[in-house]
């Protein structure tokens, strides 16, 4: 193997750039060349590249976002659009690529190595924390740190004014970021798709802290909860049962993507791209490296895919306790 490519794909997330320097410093130290790939596999598709040195990749480890760019490829969904990404591919002599992205990213990937019979190797770059085979993808612990931090600030003002905020964090269809998020606040409740709460309880729950002489109350929301239709519809139907209640709604969205990597995240990227190379250059393909009980390990792309990432509800059960 003389040349490995690298692409981040999907939504971007912090550490992606600690990946992709990985990738391009390991390409340098066994002396190989390293091509990374601009937008996803829309630069695949459009052959749009750029080769990777030591020094290309000089002081992005801190930066948050991804250094290649990404993008969403409609195209690369159709067996034509494939086609042209391998063309591309053997034109620049490239001969395995690193994927850095979700299950999204994952699927095309596996997709083109079958068709094409081409080594591909998966990095776990998402937030959302839900892909099976790692205890933690690429940008979790930033975005935990990211909605800590925001939250921390919410809750002052909640206190200020005696009100009840419903914080709204990312998770559609997963609740990693506001149970972890959740707990570490000492929300009063935690509400994630995993767990139907129901409006009836999470008001009785309301009622009690209220009773108990609580003035201020924080929510931890992630948006794929399914208690309300939305997390505003869930505000007015609080207000509407418990007028008494001054209800505030804040949704902190892309924010979380953002900023500087964590520490964790930096030394997770390095991990994950070292052994990606490595995983490339020993005839491995078609896996996805993940971390566990804090050793690095190797998933099948498709179980990586296909499998469900599982909440810690033990966590719940603990946070209810907090929050007697």
């Amino acid at each position: 193997m003389k040349n490995i490519a690298v692409l981040t794909s999907g939504g971007d997330s912090p550490g992606m750039n600690s990946a992709i320097r990985a990738v391009a410093r390991t390409c340098a130290h066994y002396e190989i060349k390293c091509t990374g790939i601009i937008r996803g596999y829309s630069g695949l598709i459009e052959n749009d590249t750029k080769n990777l040195y030591t020094r290309s990749v000089r002081g992005i480890i801190n930066r948050g976002g991804t250094f290649l760019y990404s993008a969403r490829s409609e195209e690369f969904k159709t067996k034509s659009g494939r086609a042209k990404a391998f063309n591309n591919i053997k034109a620049n002599e490239i001969d395995g690529l690193v994927v850095i992205g979700g299950d999204g990213s994952f699927t095309g990937g596996l997709k083109f190595s079958e068709e094409f019979n081409f080594p591909v190797i998966g990095i776990p770059g998402t937030i959302d924390n839900d892909l099976f085979g790692t205890s933690h993808t690429l940008g979790y612990d930033t975005a935990l740190n990211t909605a800590t931090e925001a939250i921390d600030k919410i809750r002052d003002t909640a206190i200020s004014h005696h009100r009840l905020f419903l914080v709204e964090v990312m998770g559609r269809d997963a609740g990693f970021i506001a149970l972890n998020t959740g707990l570490a606040i000492g929300a009063q409740e935690i509400l994630i798709p995993e767990v139907n709460m129901s409006s009836e309880n999470l008001i009785n729950s309301l009622k009690r802290s209220k009773s108990a002489g609580k003035t201020s109350t924080i929510i931890v929301v992630a948006e794929g909860d399914k208690t309300g239709e939305s997390v505003f519809q869930l505000a007015n139907m609080i207000e509407e049962k418990l007028p008494k209640y001054e209800v505030r709604v804040s949704v902190l969205g892309h924010m979380q993507r953002g900023g500087s990597p964590s520490c964790f995240d930096r030394v997770l990227g390095t991990q994950m791209g070292i052994t990606a190379v490595e995983s490339l250059l020993n005839g491995e393909s078609r896996v996805m490296i993940g971390i566990q009980n804090g050793k690095i390990n190797k998933t099948d792309l498709s179980k990586a895919i296909k499998g469900k990432s599982k909440i810690n509800k033990e966590l719940l059960r603990m946070s209810k306790i907090m929050n007697t």
